[in-house]
């Protein structure tokens, strides 16, 4: 058995007659491997690089100086890049007809447009609207993850089957 196949049964044994009234398996699986990657492994990964591989040291670039928390973020990045992809195409969106190449590039766009809407929905909330920033960043990060998952579902991983 493929660890992609492993990790959909596993998340299936909680896809429970509540949740699964309620909620499409695809959606569920997308759920799951979103929490996953940016709940557990994000955080536990920035924790690992900013400590000990940053060292909360400064990097200078030459033409930047990155700060320590920037120089975790950018070393984390392609790691929940990665791995948010991988899971994607290997468990939430499984038997997609698009090849990889293509996938990934269409992630890739569908990430920076989540990047731009994260950042646009906190300055309009917070500098437009004068909603407080943390409920600002909670009410722009579940109209990202819908966007997220209407731009997998509907672009990335195009014509994807349960």
């Amino acid at each position: 058995m493929r660890p992609g196949e492993a990790i959909a049964r596993a998340i299936d044994l909680f896809y429970v007659a509540p949740i699964a009234a309620v909620v499409p398996r695809q959606t569920f699986r997308y759920a799951v491997c979103g929490g996953a990657t940016y709940v557990l492994f994000d955080p536990a990964c920035y924790f690992l690089i900013y400590n000990y591989v940053v060292a909360h040291r400064f990097f200078d670039l030459g033409f930047a100086v990155l700060s320590p928390h920037i120089a975790a973020l950018a070393l984390v990045f392609p790691l929940t890049f990665f791995v948010g992809f991988w899971l994607n195409r290997h468990v939430a969106f499984r038997r997609s007809p698009l090849r990889t190449r293509t996938q990934l590039l269409r992630y890739a766009l569908s990430v920076g447009g989540s990047v731009a809407l994260t950042y646009a929905g906190l300055k309009f909330f917070v500098e437009i609207c004068g909603v407080w920033p943390t409920p600002a960043k909670v009410l722009t990060t579940c109209i990202t993850a819908l966007y997220s998952y209407l731009a997998a579902k509907y672009f990335t991983f195009r014509h994807a089957q349960e």
